[in-house]
């Protein structure tokens, strides 16, 4: 373009970006994709997902036992929120014995950052 002197009319447009960096540190990954336990309630696995249902859209937000694929609990809500999480953690956490303190993996996003969630996990997990 510039040997031919060709100047360009419209500037190409920017696409919008909300990003505006982590809402507070990502905590360590301890897991490192290994997702095997040798006993029950040793290690948690995590996740929001969004179900398409003829009324509206669904959450699910499951806790999973590395050791059997079984639910340790689950909660099922209409919007992906602190509660919803912090409800199927609550849950899980009054199956557990004295002695047992799972290691809780997720995605480490933004729900899994929240103050309710970050306290829920220091003082039980």
């Amino acid at each position: 373009m510039k040997e031919e002197q060709l100047v360009v009319k419209f500037k190409k447009k920017r696409k919008y970006c909300s990003y505006m960096g982590e809402i507070s540190p990502s905590v360590e990954n301890i897991v490192d994709r290994d997702f095997r336990a040798d006993k029950s309630n040793e290690k948690w696995l995590t996740d929001i997902t969004e179900f398409h249902i003829p009324a509206d859209k669904v959450y699910l937000s499951p806790i999973i036992d590395c050791f059997d694929g079984l639910p340790a609990s689950w909660t099922i809500g209409l919007h992906p929120d602190a509660d919803i999480v912090n409800t199927m953690l609550d849950n899980a956490i009054n199956t557990l014995k004295d002695d047992e303190h799972p290691i809780v993996h997720s995605d480490r996003g933004a729900h899994y950052r929240w103050n309710g969630w970050c306290r829920i996990n220091k003082i039980y997990v």
